[in-house]
């Protein structure tokens, strides 16, 4: 643990202690080597699934697949902004590598914890940074609005959380996941049970987001920077769904009842915001919704509670981390060539930057889940523990594949196919910047087909 996080944190001085050439090739090459090195928590020696650090940082091997992701993605946020800060001084392009960077630092701390407190300070710590992101580096006049609303949506849902944890801490006497999950289960059955156990959910359930709480994500993508939009929904989304499969353990008996209108809102969300998808105009705010769809798949397997759920849900978060980043990438590179989201204002870009497609062909495949990728293991393994709990949910489930499969396409084809519109007179060429980059989001993805069990969480 310790030799991923010191270099983390040694990066933020060594940020602001470089001349300002060699900065961003710096910064790059250090991360990348973190990451690189990251990797090795993905081969977990323990009988019991804990590798320690101490009695407050351990992984197992539901929180390596989201730590390996975290720290891949930092090189690939100061690969993708380099050109959109390009023009900035030099003070400003360092401020924002070390938000990147500590947001990472924080995210490393979260998913390691294995105290809860800890992993709960450490949830809303990720908050600031974000904020400053979007705030600061967003494009729009809009983003203000943006973070109020990401921040007020994260800290309403979190305080009943942290309330929660305290009367947990009181009724237990502890709030080690270790020992958490050996403790007697609580009896639950009045009125305030039942609040406490919404009270433990939601905060997890917003930042899904579940559908119904979800107004603040497309906001916060739409006017997010490219790094901003990258990491939102690469992993701050995952945070929400590890968070609710570690509490699960402990609100055992009330979860059977009490998840019925919450797997409802997941589904029918999985349903309403792919339609939304398919009349949407801005770019980045389809990819946007179609996150909070496919993480509506997460939160119901999650909530049916059953190994193939968890497995599931573990394998479409990862696999979707990876494709929203890249499909978030790729609407990036036609945004600082078009200086618009507006898709038909950029349409047949297939004939001027042909490379390009091919990009956005695999990750629009992949997006819709496309065998044998991992996002379909993942789909299937939801949907396969959904049909088994209920066999009414295929008629949502069903639909919902169905419409994630045209807005995919859809997107493909307006982006891509057709005339090429008369206004757009002279593109810049793409850069092997952006295909080191694309490359550095698929390859993953198409490396995890032959060993799938990296992420298949605790199943194994």
């Amino acid at each position: 643990m310790l030799k991923i996080l010191l270099p983390t944190v040694m990066l933020i001085p060594t940020i602001w202690a470089i001349p300002t050439k060699h900065l961003w090739s710096t910064t790059l090459s250090y991360s990348l080597i973190i990451s690189l090195t990251s990797l090795t928590w993905l081969k977990s020696s323990a009988e019991s699934g804990w590798s320690f650090l101490s009695p407050y940082m351990a992984t197992d091997p539901l929180s390596t697949p989201l730590l390996a992701l975290t720290c891949w993605l930092l090189p690939l946020m100061i690969l993708a902004s380099q050109n959109h800060t390009a023009s900035e001084p030099s003070s400003r392009q360092r401020t924002y590598i070390t938000l990147l960077t500590s947001l990472q630092i924080f995210l490393i701390m979260a998913f390691g914890a294995t105290e809860v407190i800890m992993f709960y300070i450490m949830f809303e710590a990720t908050l600031i940074p974000t904020l400053v992101i979007i705030t600061r580096w967003g494009n729009q006049t809009e983003r203000l609005n943006a973070g109020t609303y990401f921040l007020f949506y994260t800290l309403a849902g979190s305080l009943p959380l942290l309330v929660a944890l305290l009367l947990l801490q009181n009724s237990t006497g502890t709030l080690s996941l270790l020992t958490l999950q050996y403790a007697p289960s609580l009896q639950l059955s009045s009125f305030a049970d039942k609040l406490w156990w919404a009270g433990c959910l939601l905060a997890f359930l917003v930042k899904m987001p579940l559908y119904g709480a979800h107004l603040w994500l497309p906001k916060a993508h739409v006017e997010a920077p490219i790094a901003g939009s990258m990491v939102l929904a690469a992993v701050l989304l995952k945070l929400g769904g590890y968070g609710m499969m570690r509490m699960m353990i402990m609100l055992e008996p009330l979860t059977k009842e009490l998840s019925y209108p919450f797997i409802i809102f997941a589904l029918w969300g999985v349903i309403m915001t792919g339609s939304i998808c398919l009349r949407q105009t801005d770019l980045k705010s389809l990819i946007a919704y179609s996150s909070v769809s496919h993480m509506g798949l997460v939160a119901a397997g999650i909530l049916i509670q059953t190994p193939w759920g968890f497995t599931g849900a573990l394998i479409l978060m990862i696999a979707h981390g990876l494709t929203s980043s890249a499909l978030f990438c790729l609407a990036n590179t036609n945004y600082e060539r078009t200086h618009s989201r507006t898709m038909v204002l950029a349409r047949g870009l297939q004939m001027v930057l042909p490379l390009m497609t091919a990009w956005w062909f695999i990750a629009s495949l992949a997006n819709l889940a496309l065998p044998p990728l991992p996002n379909l293991m993942g789909e299937l393994m939801i949907i396969t523990s959904l049909f088994h709990w209920s066999w009414w949910t295929i008629a949502l489930t069903g639909a919902g594949t169905l419409i994630t499969a045209g807005y995919s396409l859809y997107m493909f084809l307006m982006t891509q196919r057709g005339p090429l519109p008369t206004h757009i007179i002279s593109l810049d060429p793409t850069h092997s910047r952006e295909h080191l980059l694309l490359a550095l989001h698929l390859l993953p993805l198409i490396l995890l087909i032959s060993k799938p069990e990296l992420i298949w969480g605790w199943t194994a």
